[in-house]
């Protein structure tokens, strides 16, 4: 089982077939990709490199990075991809731990030779241009792909470390088969007409939805920005057909704002957008409501981790449209169900089942979860238990089977002896007038142990405390609502969109305690 010969499949079917494109312009068919890859391949093993080394893909989202990274699996390689945002120090950590012999880059984001490679390639020069072209006197049948077992690491993905050193996500051709094969049964159903833009980081999950894409034949666009711009999507999307993506719920509340501001109507975004995937980061009710109200019904939810790639949950356009189910709002305020081939629990601390609504630490079993972390036996041990990935994040799954997220278990607040989870306060303060962002966190108290602080930003509006607090009454316990609110221009986030808030833990606890 390796994953290349799925492009190798489609470079046989459909060797015209288009297949990358860079914006509107086609640079490849499937059979141009299919020989680029191969002959690639055939560079690495005539420089030395074997099957199971470490190829690090460090760009901006590019064209060639789908050439390269089937490539290197058509050569029996493991990728390491990387955040473009990544400082090249940061870099060289990942490059030191996982062993990485060859680089790949774009000069953009590294300008400067990195340390511990043997060769790093510019992505736009000639010398990688000629690893691609065809081999001398090259015809007929492409190098034949190395052959892999399904537990061979394909992709080594390094965990976004907001509280320390990042874990190397060790996810093998199984993993990475399984997912693909779950998107077309749980997500979304594909065609060879099909087209994926790659706006978010090609380096994450968005990257990976190349996999079912490539099983399908569709086209793979790379934005001429490299980027996420709203309007050069709708663009494309008019252009190319109707578009499919993967987006944080950061991307989605753009594109909201741009179609919104643009003045087109829902039917209008259908002839743009077929499907917008969206999870990584919480995405509240009052958002998602928005968003179908301005798009209609092109979303997706899906809830996954770096370890269980793209895999957990799903929550599917027809549940998210369903308006006159009698419990829409709370489905849609949920991530959904089990995907196909992974089983989702609620458990206690002992990793014991809980009831229906009652709340505890999510765990998932299934082909989908990572054989473990780099080089840390340790840290492996304590995520994956007898098969269970133990996620860290907080939940209840309801009689229907739908899982509710409440928080990672590590931002849970205890004040005066109650369990309060923040992301119950946010969705709350998200439908009060003029509030655009908010994020709570616990601060240290001297009297209730803990309490919530708020950092807000707002949509429009002068800051007003007292109106945030009655509104926080009107909805919720009043133990629950925030002791402090911090009116902030923006909240800090990671080079994925997830904010920080070990960042405003620090903030919150430089504060002064609060009172009353």
């Amino acid at each position: 089982m390796n994953l290349a010969h799925l492009l190798q499949r489609q470079a046989l079917l459909a060797p015209d077939a288009p297949a990358i494109f860079e914006g509107t312009q086609q640079v490849a068919t499937y059979g141009q990709w299919g020989q680029r890859s191969a002959t690639l391949a055939a560079r690495l093993h005539a420089a030395g490199l074997a099957p199971g080394d470490r190829v690090l893909l460090f760009m901006r989202n590019h064209p060639r990075y789908l050439e390269l990274l089937l490539g290197a699996w058509w050569a029996g390689l493991a990728v390491v991809p990387v955040n473009a945002k990544l400082h090249p120090a940061e870099v060289e950590w990942i490059i030191d731990n996982a062993q990485v012999r060859w680089a790949f880059v774009s000069h953009d984001v590294a300008p400067r030779p990195l340390a511990g490679l043997e060769r790093q390639w510019e992505v736009d020069s000639d010398a990688v241009s000629a690893l691609l072209a065809p081999l001398p006197g090259q015809a007929g049948a492409d190098p034949a792909i190395t052959p892999r077992g399904p537990d061979d690491l394909a992709w080594l993905f390094y965990t976004s470390g907001t509280t320390g050193r990042p874990k190397g996500v060790m996810l093998t051709h199984r993993n990475l088969m399984t997912m693909g094969l779950t998107y077309a049964i749980d997500v979304d159903a594909l065609q060879s007409g099909d087209t994926m833009v790659y706006a978010a980081p090609m380096s994450h999950g968005c990257g990976l939805y190349a996999v079912p894409h490539l099983m399908a034949g569709a086209r793979h666009v790379v934005p001429a920005s490299g980027g996420v711009d709203a309007a050069e999507l709708c663009a494309l999307g008019e252009a190319l057909g109707p578009l499919s993506t993967f987006a944080a719920p950061t991307i989605v509340q753009r594109l909201v704002n741009h179609v919104e501001q643009a003045g087109l109507t829902p039917a209008e975004c259908a002839r743009r957008f077929k499907t917008i995937v969206y999870g990584g980061a919480p995405m509240y009710r009052a958002d998602i409501e928005r968003a179908l109200a301005v798009m209609g019904p092109r979303f997706v939810q899906i809830y996954g981790q770096g370890e269980t790639p793209m895999v957990a949950t799903a929550l599917s356009r027809q549940q998210l449209a369903n308006h006159s189910h009698p419990r829409w709002g709370e489905r849609i305020a949920s991530v959904g169900v089990a995907q196909t081939p992974v089983i989702i629990r609620v458990a206690d601390a002992l990793g014991l089942p809980l009831r229906p609504g009652h709340t505890g630490e999510v765990l998932v079993r299934g082909d989908t979860v990572m054989a473990g972390y780099w080089r840390n036996p340790e840290a492996t041990a304590a995520a994956v238990r007898d098969g269970w990935l133990w996620t860290g994040d907080m939940g209840s799954l309801d009689a229907d089977g739908f899982l509710t997220l409440k928080d990672r278990s590590k931002d849970l607040v205890i004040s005066g002896g109650s369990n309060i989870y923040p992301r119950e306060v946010e969705e709350v303060l998200l439908t009060a007038p003029g509030v655009a962002e908010v994020a709570v966190v616990g601060a240290p108290d001297p009297e209730w142990g803990e309490v919530l602080v708020a950092f807000v930003v707002l949509r429009q509006g002068t800051p007003d405390s007292a109106a945030l607090d009655t509104h926080c009454l009107a909805h919720i316990a009043r133990f629950k609502r925030p002791k402090r609110y911090v009116f902030v221009e923006a909240l800090p986030k990671n080079h994925y969109g997830k904010v920080l808030k070990t960042e405003l833990r620090r903030r919150a606890a430089l504060s002064p305690p609060a009172c009353g």
